[in-house]
């Protein structure tokens, strides 16, 4: 499948970390494709709480805001 951002090696980590004994790739890939575009649209969130704080670094506390509204 497509170039991920992350690598599916600890995405297949995160997965038996949940409890699962074998994991397929397509299962990887498939959950490494949803969590991408997860982080990526908060971490377009916290950019904007960024820029409109003035700054161009974003910061934990923008990461956290993010998460907050996105919760909502």
């Amino acid at each position: 499948m497509k170039d991920r951002i992350v690598p599916t090696a600890p995405i297949e980590r995160l997965i038996r970390a949940a409890g699962a004994h074998r994991v397929s790739a397509t299962a990887s890939d498939v959950l490494a494709k949803h969590l991408e575009e997860y982080g990526i649209e908060l971490a377009s969130r916290a950019n904007s709480l960024a820029l409109h704080a003035k700054r161009t670094t974003v910061k934990g506390e923008d990461i956290e805001e993010a998460l907050r509204q996105m919760k909502r």
